[in-house]
């Protein structure tokens, strides 16, 4: 696959940064010597089994566990009242963890067990005894917010409405951003879209499942080993509803199999650690593919309406929408992020956005990529590519004409620094994808994306061996790459060879608190963290040449990796190496090291275009892509390989969810596909080669100029997928995914229409 990349501004000279070298965990990985969470094993070692409910909405009147803990083998039985009680901050985790006085969903935990084999715990399961009273359900998220809906949580009051409702309701929350007078811009538009849209909940899809090993000793401290994003939130979270001290339980991040936002959550680990305590003995928690489907987050769903107005020569005049998420059975959709996605890729006076955070009979959605952020983009990029038609204007130009940039001012109020839109449109454009022709029944699609990145605490401790070589310690899992990232900043600020340092990401006992591996933070914020980290090693280095040559530490400077005399003693010495330094570092002062803590900020927004081509077959209605170009600004491209597999990545899961992928629930409230057959995400004869472009607008909040990319890259596809499909059908596609029953049945509307 290729990639092309564009720069804007001056840019850094760079030795190492910038380079596409080879991964320090590749080998492990395709031989097999890498350990995942169901790797991990112990001296006897229990199997833990979860009893889900089979009812979407059911009270729990009664477990018995009484026939279960007496089958020969089984060690331990645990219910909700195995764990502690939590604060409000984690009441909503811990429920979900385990039902207490209901069932919330089809695949709720409600009782778990561990026993010296999968097919014991397997029977011990059979044998619980759960008396439910059926409440009626809601996966609907327009049915949930009517008032004769069935109501998941009587304390439940929405948040956001003055005044303040007396009454319980599944809205969770209402949000509203804006800016102007929506009314007064509409007025001044030549032509007005309007529009609704519906996009299903999909999967992370995620290869590995979820898997926990857990050993609680009896005096109180333990261990996990575990498949996470995340692990000193799963240490928080499982410590707290067990009652211990933080300090009292060590968690180690296995390999991770693929996450996306989707092992930022806590399912499995506190009731793996639950029931080693209770049985004594390490256990053994893995995930099946239909569990992981029942009972971990998915996306939201939505149910939108978008209304814009434009002028004859191109100038959005207003905006307004209406964003209706369902996350799940608990508060905390990320409606707010879509609301702040939906426009923000334009430079508007004029628009209003308002969000509805809803609760369903569903599992708790969990982010993927860009949470909220692909379904607002694509309503919104479709009724600015119906306008760009009404209006008869370049779907690109119309963009262009109205693409935020620096000093723009957000709907949800902050002003963009500087940033690549119109860098990526120019670049979109110019690309030879834009010019290529087209067939009968093919179209082309382009839409624009937007992530506003994260930082957050961020810890690393970086050593200087004896032999001049680096070890660097990170709290944040690696998902895409980062420790070849973290090599390659090391090995640029301190002037040596990358193949010199080796980077690892340490259990939580090793470091301080670092956040979770999610919102494009990790090469932002670890990066800039390694960075400083390394200039303070720098600063021990060269303090140490200083004692070796008995002159002022301020005489010596680091450059090339090597410290130098400067100043009135520049010809005194001979360089030194790191090497050189570290050598006889015990005879000046002791081990070297760097360390560098902090709470990262100005991420640095990122946007991106893309481009697709479709062909769409009139008697069936499946569609095909022919050709997929991503253009997306980086800032600065630490290893453009792992870049473009973050474009790449992101572009076909959007492709799965624009044409294929959709959560199917029956009348009962269960789900009907909890398994790749019935759940189908591409594979590699569905997607064509994919084009990517680098574009690079340097962020001035990091060092290096980099902004996240692995959550913007995921935000066009659903928009520019149903762009394309939309002008090769010649119906507009407001339903995902654009399934070939949907587009066959919205080309015979169009016909009917017609007549």
């Amino acid at each position: 696959m290729a990639s092309k990349s564009s720069s804007s501004g001056k840019a850094r000279d760079y030795r190492v940064v910038g380079t596409r070298p080879v991964r320090p965990d590749g080998i492990d990985k395709v031989t097999g010597r890498a350990r995942y969470g169901a790797d991990a094993v112990a001296p006897g070692m229990l199997f833990g089994a979860v009893l889900r409910s089979p009812h979407a909405h059911a009270r729990i009147r009664g477990i018995d566990v009484g026939r279960a803990e007496a089958l020969p083998g089984v060690k331990a039985v645990i219910t909700h009242r195995d764990f502690a009680d939590t604060d409000a901050a984690l009441r909503d985790v811990a429920v979900n963890v385990m039902a207490r006085d209901k069932a919330l969903y089809d695949g709720h935990a409600v009782a778990a067990v561990a026993a010296v084999s999968p097919s014991v715990a397997a029977r011990a399961l059979e044998l619980i005894d759960v008396d439910y009273e059926v409440l009626g359900h809601v996966t609907d998220v327009e049915a949930a917010m009517r008032a004769d809906a069935p109501v998941l949580h009587e304390d439940m009051r929405t948040a956001g409405v003055e005044p303040a409702p007396t009454t319980p309701s599944n809205i969770a929350e209402r949000v509203e951003f804006g800016l102007g007078d929506v009314e007064r811009g509409f007025a001044a538009a030549a032509v007005v879209v309007e529009r609704e849209f519906v996009v299903e909940a999909s999967h992370q899809g995620y290869i590995e499942p979820h898997a926990c090993l857990a050993s609680i000793g009896p005096d109180g401290q333990g261990e996990l080993w575990c498949c996470t994003q995340g692990p000193y939130m799963v240490r928080e979270i499982t410590a707290a509803m067990l009652g211990m001290d933080i300090s009292k339980l060590r968690v180690t991040p296995s390999e991770i199999g693929g996450g996306f936002g989707g092992k930022t959550t806590v399912f499995i680990e506190p009731v793996t650690a639950a029931l080693s305590r209770k049985a004594n003995r390490p256990v053994r928690l893995v995930m099946s593919r239909e569990e992981v489907f029942r009972a971990t987050g998915p996306t939201s769903s939505a149910k939108m309406w978008v209304r814009m107005g434009v002028t004859r020569d191109g100038r959005i005049t207003a905006a307004d929408a209406d964003l209706r998420y369902q996350g799940g059975a608990f508060a905390g959709s990320p409606v707010s992020f879509g609301a702040m996605t939906a426009f923000a890729c334009y430079d508007l006076e004029n628009v209003r956005v308002v969000g509805y955070d809803v609760v369903t009979n569903r599992p708790k959605q969990a982010a993927y990529r860009a949470p909220g952020a692909p379904l607002s983009a694509f309503a919104v990029e479709s009724v600015v590519d119906e306008l760009a038609a009404r209006i008869g204007m370049d779907p690109v130009d119309l963009r262009l004409r109205n693409a935020a940039r620096e000093g723009t001012r957000t709907a949800y109020g902050p002003r963009f620094g500087p940033i690549g839109l119109v860098e990526t449109l120019e670049a979109a454009k110019a690309h030879p994808h834009y010019r290529a022709p087209l067939r009968a029944h093919q179209g082309r699609g382009v839409a624009c994306g937007f992530w506003f990145n994260f930082g957050g605490q961020t810890s690393v401790s970086m050593s200087v061996n004896a032999d001049g070589t680096v070890a660097l310690a990170v709290g944040t899992v690696d998902i895409g790459g980062s420790r070849a990232s973290m090599c390659q900043i090391a090995a640029e600020e301190l002037g040596i060879p990358y193949e010199s340092v080796r980077t690892v990401v340490a259990d939580t006992s090793a470091l301080g608190y670092n956040d979770i591996t999610e919102g494009s933070r990790t090469t932002f914020s670890t990066g800039m963290a390694t960075i400083h980290a390394a200039r303070d090693a720098i600063r021990v280095l060269c303090a140490r040449a200083a004692r070796m040559w008995g002159i002022p530490e301020d005489a010596v400077v680091w450059e090339d990796g090597h410290a130098k005399p400067s100043g009135a003693n520049a010809g005194d010495f001979e360089p030194l190496s790191l090497a050189d330094i570290a050598a006889v570092a015990g005879k000046t002062g002791g081990p070297i090291a760097g360390h560098w803590e902090f709470n990262a900020e100005n991420a640095g927004p990122s946007f991106a275009t893309h481009l697709v081509d479709v062909e769409t077959d009139p008697e069936t209605g499946r569609s095909t892509v022919l050709r997929y170009t991503v253009v997306q600004d980086a800032g600065r491209a630490i290893h453009p390989s792992y870049v473009e597999g973050q474009y790449q990545g992101g572009a076909v899961q959007g492709i799965g969810w624009a044409l294929n992928e959709e959560y199917v629930y029956g009348a009962d409230g269960r789900l009907q596909n909890p398994g790749f057959l019935d759940y189908r995400v591409p594979v590699a004869s569905d997607v064509p080669f994919i084009d990517t472009v680098i574009v690079e607008v340097p962020n001035p909040g990091h060092p290096y100029g980099v902004r996240g990319v692995g959550e913007t890259s995921i935000v066009p596809p659903l928009g520019a997928v149903g762009n394309a499909v939309s002008a090769a059908s010649g119906a507009r596609q407001t339903h995902v995914p654009m399934s070939p029953p949907r587009v066959l049945a919205s080309i015979d509307r169009l016909a009917e229409a017609a007549e």
